[in-house]
């Protein structure tokens, strides 16, 4: 009885509520209003545009025909607002009358420019920026952020068509101990390397922390948080000028991108990595974000958004480092040679090689990033708008390396009968062990305020801006042991390589049961010293402040003109210092003797090599080289003076870019002419430290010293957009741009020696020109509206004075000089050419039955050809470094009703890493790339309530994520890392 009084009562409450409802819609006398969108011009419909009524809460979409509805809306006076990419944004008054409903056509103006930083939500919003462009762009959408496998935004760029992701770099990130952390960390656009590229958070220049390049690590940044990334291919007059590679500017969100006054979201994650399962780890990994954003004020003119992450990730990877030992530890020979070694004639080098040695090792890590956005935008009236945008990113790396070592000994060389052919012959292998551990904390952080002012015609754009970013490798330790420290007789060994070579090329060390044994046994090894200590601190600071001024006309060919002015001045910090502490000579103790080991790997690399490998304390070792430490064990340029060793790897530079530019628009027809011009005038200097000889060839105390440069650069641009119907545009772009040499090739540490009353000067040369490039770029793309979009762009890219990726060496190192005074710096090499072809196409199965309507394909693909001459002998042909001859992505999805199903293929050429591997001056020992292979998937559902759920496995196939080799057609000689698979489940509550 009591349950059946309680429903008439809530059927009491239910039907008073209607009254009440009834009763005040009636005396509201609410209506509706229908709108249609049209193009000023055409008259062809503006679909998907965003339509609100200011100071209300009323919003909608304008269909595929244009057309849009309010329901219920009161009588009364309002505007309508109306923006769309590609269109001016436009507000028109609206009278609803009490009776009737209300309608209202509004007319809005193509536009060639993209105003703002305009976000795109789905891959629609994505091609329609694509489309609207005044330049040739690639999008990723939120969508396309979220329904991938990537781990991180350079993972993510890797998606675009002409963009190579590598996993190496320059400085702590090259070889194999970058590769082996398993993750993306630069991207190369179209052939060049990263440093060509300005990288950029929501238009924002972003601080370059790397030590030896002008690099941005972009592993830092996960995709969550980030709402587009577009990427420039081409650059306007209004872009940095140096960018031969590609522009690409990270966007976060602001209040106003979202439809509802007030909305947000949290999620959390989980991951496990497979490699670090075969070791017998976990390989657990976690995180969350949130983010928030709301719209407050009588008429809506505050918008707030912030957003945090946290994520963490362990791992324990396998790495067989062959090309590594060959280049550390001369663990190489040719295979057939003359009496001396040397490659025997008439064998070509690059297939006469035999690996004689070898580095495995288990590469345990973990990896936590921390950061997030936050954006304020203040709407003042109709004509000014106001904004502030911070961004920050943070990841700390501990990495360890344990690396069981086989090196040559005794090597002689056995004549082939009487052919004057000889091999090589392994006297002995020693065995050896060495520990070492790659940290790295690293930041990003990026700051802006600025507004946009309307006045009549003009609109006015100040900006200021700060970033910093650091690249630290605080306490950086190494330690070692050898069996052959005191003998030089084991392990005895026979024959002309180490390496016998099973299924796809994998190379096997060929063991004797001796050798077996002490691999066995790493804690037996005689300790060689007490440990290594490094630090290295590598940051920048930068800031500036820009304005731009526009004017657009009513009437006539001419649309509008542009120009404006900006300033950056920057301060760039590197130090390099090492301690190493005395040997331990006492012919007794071991490693295992240490204290550093606390368990065992039972295989070294599971599957492959199945000899035990030692876990080792990070903190142990730590410890042993505090206690034994001493001032006087600082030996970072093995100097004899404290203060040189101190000083001698610091560098500071002060690096002030001054631009200004102009650019107009002209639509003729359906044509539009965007020609421009930009100026760019840079002023560098830097401070480095010298140590100095006397007369006598003794080392002095060094000192400070100072070099300048200074880079003048017109940069002419004019391009060509044809737009015969919405659904097409065709352009062409022809532009000038540039690239300055890196602050360490301009002005790195210096020393004079003195030899037989010759003096060498060692130091960065200040004279190095920049690389200029002419470049050419012409494209058509295409839409449909049944969610299709095509594209297809050549490019064309002829540079001078190019400047190779050398690390922490000089680039193309010459020595010149008169008389009794030579100087060895860095030089330009001479001229290089980029060109390719780029295909991009998505296709939705809209016009499918369903439920196959969610249907679709996806696919990109480039082709390229890159030449250079490095401007030293025998390497005037050469290939580009990163930059493979083909790249292909191929998706699969499905989507429809809350459900996405994605299954992806990534498919990389080989590509040339490093030049003159081996320093055998001659091209034929680069080293190369091995073609990469990668099958993703995703899955996804987001239910009605707001909760979503997102299960992606990246590398479903465990196919190796780096093969480097030695010589391009040779895998004798390679380095392997191994890193399994990742999988990655997100759960999402949006409300």
């Amino acid at each position: 009885m009591k349950t059946a009084g309680l429903k008439r009562k809530n059927l009491a409450v239910a039907i008073a509520i209607g009254f009440v409802a009834v009763f005040a819609t009636t005396t509201a006398l609410a209506t509706e209003v229908r709108g249609h969108l049209q193009q000023e011009n055409s008259g062809q419909p503006v679909a998907n545009a965003k339509v609100s009524l200011d100071g209300t809460a009323y919003t909608a979409t304008a269909d595929k025909d244009g057309n849009f509805v309010f329901a219920d809306v009161p009588a009364g006076s309002y505007t309508v607002s109306v923006s769309q990419t590609g269109f001016a944004t436009t507000h028109s008054a609206l009278t609803v009358g009490n009776t009737g409903p209300a309608t209202v056509n509004i007319s809005l103006k193509k536009v060639a420019e993209l105003k703002g930083l305009i976000v795109a939500a789905n891959r629609y919003d994505a091609s329609t920026m694509q489309m609207d462009a005044p330049n040739t762009t690639n999008v990723l959408s939120a969508a396309s952020l979220q329904h991938t496998a990537v781990h991180n935004v350079a993972e993510a760029l890797g998606l675009i068509p002409g963009v190579n992701v590598t996993n190496t770099g320059s400085g702590y990130f090259s070889g194999i101990d970058g590769a082996a952390r398993g993750e993306g960390v630069y991207a190369t656009v179209r052939g060049l390397p990263a440093d060509y590229d300005v990288n950029l958070i929501n238009g924002v220049d972003v601080a370059q922390g790397m030590p030896y390049s002008r690099s941005v690590q972009l592993s830092l940044l996960p995709p969550s948080g980030l709402q587009t990334i577009v990427m420039n291919k081409t650059s306007t007059a209004d872009m940095d000028g140096d960018a031969i590679g590609g522009t690409v500017d990270f966007r976060t969100p602001s209040a106003y991108d979202f439809a509802k006054d007030m909305s947000g979201s949290v999620s959390v994650s989980g991951r496990s990595e497979s490699r670090a399962r075969d070791y017998g780890n976990s390989g657990l990994g976690g995180g969350f974000a949130g983010d928030f954003q709301t719209k407050f004020g009588s008429a809506k003119q505050f918008g707030v958004y912030a957003s945090a992450y946290y994520d963490y990730r362990t791992y324990v990877n396998s790495e067989e480092a062959a090309a590594t030992s060959a280049y550390n530890d001369g663990s190489w020979q040719f295979a057939h040679t003359d009496a001396n070694g040397n490659n025997a004639p008439g064998f070509d080098p690059s297939k006469n090689l035999s690996s004689t040695g070898m580095n495995v090792g288990v590469v345990p890590g973990y990896e936590r990033r921390y950061g997030g956005n936050f954006s304020f935008d203040w709407k003042v009236d109709e004509t000014l708008s106001t904004y502030l945008r911070m961004t920050y990113a943070y990841a700390q790396t501990t990495e360890d390396t344990s690396f069981t070592q086989l090196i040559p000994r005794n090597i002689t060389y056995n004549q082939v009968g009487t052919s004057n052919v000889y091999t090589p012959n392994i006297g002995r292998i020693a065995s050896r062990y060495w520990y070492e551990t790659n940290p790295e904390i690293a930041d990003l952080a990026t700051f802006q305020a600025g507004g946009d002012k309307t006045v009549g015609g003009w609109t006015i754009s100040p900006n200021v801006f700060y970033s910093f970013g650091d690249n630290d490798r605080p306490d950086h330790v190494e330690i070692d042991g050898r069996e052959d420290k005191y003998s030089q007789t084991n392990f005895a060994y026979s024959g002309s390589t180490l390496m016998g070579y099973g299924n796809g090329s994998f190379p096997y060390p060929q063991l004797t049961p001796a050798l077996l044994a002490q691999v066995n046994n790493i804690p037996g090894l005689y300790a060689n010293d007490d440990g290594e200590l490094t630090k290295i601190y590598s940051g920048q600071r930068k800031g500036g402040a820009k304005v731009d001024f526009r004017y657009d006309f009513a009437n006539g060919s001419l649309s509008s003109i542009q120009f404006g002015a900006k300033f950056t001045e920057s301060v760039r910090n590197y130090t390099n210092r090492d301690w190493s502490t005395a040997g331990i000579n006492d012919g007794v103790t071991t490693l295992g003797d240490l204290g550093i080991f606390n368990g065992t790997y039972n295989s070294i690399f599971p599957g492959q090599y199945n000899w035990k490998s030692p876990k080792v304390s990070e903190s142990a070792v730590s410890n042993l080289i505090q206690q034994y430490l001493v001032s006087s064990d600082l030996d970072t340029c093995g100097d004899s003076l404290y203060a040189n060793n101190y000083n001698c790897d610091t560098l500071r530079g002060r690096e002030a870019v001054s631009a200004i530019y102009g650019k107009a628009t002209f639509n003729i027809g359906n044509l539009e002419i965007i020609p421009g011009l930009r100026f760019e005038h840079t002023g560098i200097q830097n401070t480095y430290w010298v140590v100095p000889q006397d007369s006598s060839g003794n080392e002095t105390l060094g000192y400070f010293q100072t070099n300048h440069s200074v880079f003048n650069e017109p940069l002419p641009s004019v391009f060509l957009n044809y737009r015969p119907t919405d659904g097409s545009v065709y352009r062409v772009g022809l532009w000038q741009s540039y690239t300055r040499p890196s602050l360490y090739q301009l002005g790195s540490s210096s020393s004079v020696s003195v030899s037989q009353g010759v003096t060498t000067i060692t130091r960065g040369n200040p004279n190095l020109k920049a690389i200029e490039a002419t470049n050419l770029d012409f494209s058509g793309q295409w839409s449909n509206d049944n969610g299709g979009y095509a594209s297809v762009a050549g490019f064309y890219k002829h540079l001078s004075h190019y400047i190779y990726d050398a690390g922490g060496g000089q680039a193309n190192s010459n020595t010149n000089g008169a008389g009794t005074v030579f100087y060895k710096t860095p030089e330009n090499g001479g001229n290089g050419r980029v060109y390719g072809i780029e295909l991009d196409t998505h296709q939705k199965f809209k016009f499918l039955p369903e439920p196959f309507d969610g249907l679709g394909v996806s696919f990109n693909a480039t082709r390229q050809n890159t030449k250079v001459n490095l401007g030293v002998p025998g390497f005037q042909n050469e290939e580009m470094q990163s930059a493979p001859k083909f790249m292909a992505n191929a998706e699969v999805f499905y989507e429809k009703n809350g459900f996405s199903l994605n299954l992806s293929y990534h498919y990389t050429s080989a590509w040339l890493a490093n030049y003159d591997q081996l320093n055998e001056g001659a091209p034929w020992d680069d080293l190369w790339i091995r073609p990469i292979k990668r099958l993703d998937l995703h899955a996804g559902y987001a239910f009605n309530n707001g909760l979503q759920v997102d299960f992606s496995i990246s590398n479903l196939a465990k196919n190796y994520s780096y093969w480097a080799h030695i010589g391009r057609q040779s895998l004798v000689i390679s380095d392997i890392v191994d890193t399994g698979m990742t999988s990655l489940l997100t759960v999402k509550y949006n409300f």
